[in-house]
């Protein structure tokens, strides 16, 4: 009997020691794995986050999204990933033009857009026809184009980024802000205003204050408007306040009533946002969104604040890549080649 429990407790002694050393091996494998992972820069905690980046790519514009990009992705060593978005005919040629330039080693994915949404929302106007293209609503559209990311930034084509991406993403959107814009009354005093007259910066110049819809709002002519050439947005607030379909409210409403019109401040895609947002938007840091190089072609800023600018801008009508434009050489240096040879600089000469 006494040798019966001295072997039982051998076989105990043996048992202990054997779960101890899995135990061991096991908390001893985890560690090492912790470790490889923690210095694995593949590891997703380690991940660098990713800037989504949505630009258009039109027809007969495409150089210039092609110019912006390059822009982007030259002067900033963050993880940005490009959302080109373009009408079906129009994407091999997108795809085209990245794949066989220097714009080679971008992230991008090509995003089709249907302009059947727009049906029945947009009104024919003749005073700038090309405003009516249908990637200029691609801005209300976003969340339904881009999916999984909480900030997106989303920028006209006609604009070339002198600073780092990564400090236009951080820009802060205020508790319950679905989108940031610029503001229109923060023109610098570098700009010779004197030079653009008829430049519009308040509600008045594109909302027809005669229409009651327009009344019924209680928003001063006078309030100061903002561009949407530059939208950094909250995806999960946009959604919430369902934006989308608030802007597709006043384009069917429009339609109606004619309550704005590019004969106006140009901007068909810019009333129903300065409606949908009116108080309700954060700021974008100035130098973020040097505006109006395209309004007039013999107003110029000067030399020196166009060098501490992070975002130019040329909306108007007078494109660098067109004839006449000022400041084109700030442009060209960004300008990529069209592989098919389709997209020609107009320089008059």
């Amino acid at each position: 009997m006494a040798l019966l429990r001295k072997v039982n407790q051998v076989l105990l002694f043996l048992l202990i020691v054997t779960l101890c050393a899995i135990l061991y091996k096991k908390v001893h494998k985890a560690a090492v794995l912790k470790g490889e992972a923690d210095d694995d820069p593949e590891a997703p905690e380690d991940m660098e986050e990713e800037i989504p980046v949505v630009i258009c790519a039109a027809a007969g514009r495409m150089g210039a999204a092609m110019a912006a990009i390059n822009s982007i992705y030259s002067n900033t060593d963050a993880n940005v990933m490009f959302y080109v978005v373009g009408l079906r005919s129009t994407l091999p040629r997108i795809r085209k033009w990245i794949e066989h330039s220097k714009l080679r080693e971008i992230n991008f994915r090509i995003v089709e857009f249907n302009p059947v949404v727009l049906r029945g929302k947009i009104r024919p106007d003749s005073s700038r026809p090309e405003l009516l293209q249908p990637l200029n609503f691609v801005r209300f559209y976003l969340p339904l184009l881009i999916q999984h990311h909480e900030k997106v930034i989303y920028l006209d084509d006609d604009v070339i980024v002198q600073g780092d991406i990564q400090e236009l993403y951080d820009t802060g959107l205020a508790l319950g802000h679905a989108a940031a814009f610029s503001d229109d009354c923060d023109l610098p005093s570098a700009q010779d205003t004197s030079r653009l007259v008829g430049l519009q910066n308040t509600y008045m110049g594109y909302l027809d204050y005669r229409k009651k819809a327009i009344k019924d709002l209680g928003i001063s002519p006078s309030t100061c408007s903002f561009n949407p050439g530059v939208i950094v947005a909250n995806m999960t607030e946009w959604k919430h306040q369902r934006i989308t379909k608030q802007l597709e409210k006043w384009m069917q409403k429009n339609m109606e009533e004619n309550l704005y019109s590019s004969s106006l401040g140009g901007g068909v895609a810019t009333s129903p946002m300065l409606i949908v947002f009116h108080g309700k938007y954060s700021t974008i840091n100035p130098l973020w969104h040097i505006r109006h190089l395209g309004w007039n072609p013999d107003a110029r800023y000067s030399e020196h604040f166009l060098q501490e600018a992070k975002l130019l801008h040329w909306n108007g009508r007078h494109k660098p890549w067109d004839f006449p434009s000022v400041h084109n050489d700030l442009w060209e240096s960004w300008f990529v080649p069209d592989p098919a040879g389709i997209f020609k600089l107009n320089r008059n000469s």
